[in-house]
């Protein structure tokens, strides 16, 4: 398993380059056609190209699941000179996207194969989805995403597990809002005072979206990324904001989102306009209790245990969790470090995460 590892680690896949994304599909598509009974690429125009392939049953007894997995990373290419692939001692393995989540594409390459050598029907349709853009907001998979999540009786996502192996029952909702604001240009020299500043308007709003910030409820506003003006000797005629908006709660979201389009300009001769770029909706855990449970008592037959937990941070999970679909996330190889240098897998956890999704996809049933 863990050439299939290096294998992928070593095949680049930033989520803006179409190319090596689409090399990356289509050696994955050669990867489960012998092991699947279906693999075929889902074209993309604007973006790289999605994977969809899974399993026919021939004894329709438990309704079907679906798996979700991504390849691309947040890593350029040319990390690999300084980042390559290695094993260490202490039972680790380390790489770009080794950890979110590449691992997690050799775990069900090997499970279909296993499948497929002991002649085992899952007694179920299992889907699993790899796509191209999930760490830019999955625009081009969600389409796909949704159309199978409403077919299934639940969705099984592999993304990395909070430290220790802790599962994600429930993960914040985000919205993205560009703030564009528009000032009146002047000679800062000549005639400063016919001017008015798009930057000066800009950080009084910065103040007062970040005061929209509760830590209490969980709500978190930032204002992350600013760009204005033209020349130190022009007074400003533009400038922009790149807001962050999380939240537990799919309504504390709205909220959030009403007042950042209700900003009102605090200079004479300034002008406003908000814009949402992309959003995700909340993994409630009102869509993951049930399914954790039943997950639960599973791995205690494996004699493993799983814990539940929260994180900020969204996934495609939180997508088909939204539609209502039981959603368990966070099912990836144990490890640390996403989107960072000491990005790494716990080597020693392949076998048992692997063994656990293995059950999960034949005995894990929700709906009914």
């Amino acid at each position: 398993m863990l050439e299939s590892i290096r294998t992928l680690v070593e095949m680049e896949s930033p989520s803006t380059d179409i190319d090596r994304l689409d090399r990356c599909a289509d050696h994955l598509r050669s990867v489960f056609a012998p092991v699947v009974d279906r693999a075929e690429i889902i074209p993309v125009r604007d973006g790289g190209n999605h994977l969809r392939c899974g399993l026919k049953t021939k004894r329709e007894v438990l309704p079907p699941v679906l798996v979700l997995t991504h390849f691309d990373t947040v890593w350029p290419v040319g990390t690999l000179e300084r980042m390559p692939f290695r094993e260490t001692p202490d039972d680790r393995a380390y790489g770009p996207g080794i950890f979110d989540m590449k691992s997690s594409l050799a775990m069900m390459e090997h499970i279909f194969r296993a499948f497929r050598e002991l002649a085992i029907d899952p007694g179920r349709d299992v889907v699993l989805l790899a796509t191209a853009d999930e760490e830019i907001g999955s625009a081009t998979s969600r389409q796909p995403i949704e159309d199978e999540a409403r077919q299934v009786d639940c969705v099984l996502v592999l993304e990395a597990p909070l430290p220790g192996g802790v599962l994600k029952t429930a993960r914040k909702g985000s919205q993205h809002m560009d703030v564009h604001i528009k000032g009146i240009p002047a000679h800062a020299g000549i005639e400063i005072e016919k001017g008015v500043s798009a930057i000066e308007e800009a950080a009084h709003q910065i103040l007062a979206i970040q005061a929209m910030t509760n830590l209490e409820t969980g709500l978190t506003v930032n204002a992350g990324v600013i760009q204005g003006g033209t020349r130190s000797n022009v007074v400003a005629p533009h400038a922009d904001i790149q807001v962050d908006v999380r939240a537990w709660r799919d309504a504390d979201l709205r909220d959030a989102e009403d007042r950042l389009r209700n900003l009102r300009p605090r200079l004479q001769g300034t002008s406003i306009d908000v814009v949402s770029t992309r959003s995700r909706p909340p993994l409630e855990e009102i869509a993951t209790k049930d399914i954790f449970a039943k997950a639960r008592t599973i791995a205690s037959g494996l004699d493993l245990e799983l814990v539940a937990g929260r994180t900020g941070g969204g996934s495609d999970g939180n997508l088909t969790g939204a539609l209502g679909v039981p959603t368990l996330d966070g099912l990836g190889v144990p490890g640390a470090g996403a989107h960072a240098d000491h990005e790494h897998i716990e080597t020693d956890q392949l076998v048992s995460r692997t063994w656990l999704l293995s059950e999960l996809l034949l005995g894990l049933v929700v709906g009914g």
